[in-house]
């Protein structure tokens, strides 16, 4: 419950309003998260929340921060050498493909791939295993987040990206359209693919629906539901989803599990 202090070794702009930082511990380190886990960080004297981790480095770590609030805009503007507060980790991050599983397929949404970083990290250092297939999407082209990853991933073998924008400049030379589109056949072929997606959660519902008709079994989508996470220890309920605290439980789930909680009847 006490947070353990760390550094800021270093800030990456992303776009306008999304920074990466790399902290490392000043204190003892908190205990090492996996992918798909994330930090309570405490912005000294306004605050903290919850974000996901977007790199793990033995004891450095990497979150990328969107500012929308207070707490974050305070996060997103710390200088390198500023001091945070690091709670964690917590939550259930990614299950990771068996050594029997077939090719691995990543859909990101806006800043939905920080959370996949770690697993993609982790996806390409499997290889020659198995494939590595990514379908990240984003509103525009200066949204589109670790791009100094993305084009490093371009020219790994056995590793494939495809990209889309909503909406385009003139210097676009990529698709236009929704992540959903660029999955197809091919993206799921093989033995026993595996697919992991986050975003917005009307993509994630869509995205989801989409690899069902593709032939992917509910148990083989993961889903991660970062919402309204407060506390991180299933004391407040500003998380939970019917009877699951995403804190908790989550935010990862396997598309059984989170069908039943996404499910809202329209009127």
């Amino acid at each position: 419950m006490v947070p353990a202090r760390y550094r800021v070794a270093d800030r990456t702009d992303e776009s306008a309003d999304t920074v990466t930082l790399t902290l490392e511990p000043i204190d003892r380190p908190i205990p090492t998260p996996g992918p798909g886990q994330f930090s309570m960080l405490w912005a000294f004297g306004v605050g903290e929340a919850p974000i996901s981790l977007s790199a793990i480095d033995g004891t450095r770590l990497g979150h990328t921060v969107r500012a929308v609030g207070p707490v974050s805009r305070a996060l997103a503007s710390a200088p390198v050498g500023a001091t945070i507060g690091v709670r964690g980790p917590f939550g259930r991050g990614w299950c990771p493909p068996g050594d029997d599983a077939g090719p691995a397929v990543v859909v990101a949404g806006g800043l939905g791939l920080a959370p996949l970083r770690p697993l993609i990290a982790a996806l390409v250092a499997a290889r020659p295993r198995r494939s590595v297939r990514l379908a990240i999407g984003a509103r525009r082209p200066e949204d589109l987040l670790h791009r100094g990853d993305l084009r490093r991933l371009v020219d790994e073998p056995g590793v494939s990206v495809d990209l889309t924008v909503d909406v385009a400049d003139r210097g676009w030379r990529g698709r236009v359209g929704l992540v959903t589109d660029l999955l197809d056949a091919s993206t799921v072929s093989g033995t026993e693919p595996m697919a992991y997606v986050c975003g917005p959660e009307l993509m994630m519902w869509f995205t989801a629906r989409r690899l069902l008709d593709l032939g992917l079994a509910p148990e083989r989508i993961q889903v991660s539901l970062e919402r309204n996470m407060h506390c991180a220890i299933g004391w407040c309920g500003h998380c939970q989803l019917g009877p699951s605290f995403v804190c908790l439980d989550g935010p990862v789930y396997d598309w059984a599990e989170a069908e039943p909680l996404l499910a809202v009847r329209g009127r």
